[in-house]
């Protein structure tokens, strides 16, 4: 199994409304997938006027990530309207290989 971990940054005051629009969009699109076994969104506030949310999508191979990613599954996957909540972009995903699971 492998876990593609992306990250991002919104403003605080935005924390609550961006895991709303994260289910319209890149969640739905996620679990609609082939080859998708899961995903979860983390949040984390800290430095008072920035959240720091993590994607963490779970796949069986990477060849099934790439049917979401695309030809370059370490490009991370932006949306049309990211740039309303997003103070940062982070151009790349990790990858890991998932060694101990529930």
């Amino acid at each position: 199994m492998i876990a593609r971990v992306w990250h991002g940054v919104t403003a605080a005051e935005r924390a609550d409304e961006y895991p709303d629009y994260l289910n319209e969009t890149g969640v739905p699109d996620y679990r609609e997938t082939e080859g998708n076994w899961g995903v979860y969104v983390l949040r984390r506030r800290i430095e008072g006027d920035r959240a720091h949310v993590l994607t963490v999508s779970l796949w069986g191979s990477i060849e099934e990530a790439k049917s979401f990613a695309g030809p370059d599954p370490e490009k991370a996957r932006y949306y049309p309207e990211d740039e309303k909540f997003l103070l940062e972009f982070d151009p790349q995903v990790k990858h890991y290989d998932v060694v101990v699971g529930p």
